[in-house]
């Protein structure tokens, strides 16, 4: 009797908890501002703006890349349409960081790079955002851990889905949701 009392008791106080707590909410009703930029990742020509600056020795005979560190100065543009590194009329800034192969098994990549916006709605702003890039999903997310100007504080995330891989040049749409208190 003393359990079937306890349960009943445990189910009371969960349906009570769960009556003040908010439901999950998704980024379409929880605020989040969201807009879209294409990274533009140009490895070979004249003017590449992603080039391996390290890698351990073994990294040659890894099938994943494993161990190399790449700096990245890409373009950042309003639409998918491919850039050669060339500044594009539709470019709003530059992904700036780097990217490093730490997986052994698979390609994925730890993303350490700013958005750093020099045209448009956030012109002197920047997004800061780091995490895990496993490139042959189809999509893949990545925190925002930070920001500056009209992202000052900023929270929330990106989502990652590779438009076009050819030529030289992959392009990246990047769907971003950033918290608005940090874009007031």
């Amino acid at each position: 009797m003393a359990a079937k009392a306890s349960l009943l008791l445990l189910l009371c106080a969960a349906a009570a908890l769960a009556a003040v707590l908010p439901a999950p909410a998704s980024a379409a009703d929880d605020g989040l501002t969201k807009f879209k930029v294409y990274f533009h990742d140009v490895l070979a020509g004249k003017s590449p703006t992603a080039i391996r600056i390290a890698e351990a020795a073994s990294t040659k005979g890894s099938s994943t890349f494993f161990g190399a560190v790449v700096a990245i100065d890409d373009p950042l543009t309003t639409t998918p349409a491919a850039t050669g590194s060339a500044k594009s009329k539709d470019e709003v800034g530059r992904a700036q960081g780097t990217y490093t192969f730490a997986d052994q098994a698979t390609f994925g990549l730890l993303m350490n790079m700013n958005f750093v916006f020099t045209a448009g709605d956030y012109k002197g702003s920047s997004l800061t955002i780091y995490g895990r890039n496993e490139v042959l999903s189809a999509v893949r997310e990545m925190s925002i851990v930070g920001g500056t100007g009209k992202f000052r504080m900023a929270r929330g995330y990106v989502q990652a889905s590779t438009v076009d891989n050819g030529a030289g040049e992959t392009v990246v749409e990047y769907t971003v949701y950033v918290n608005p208190a940090a874009t007031a």
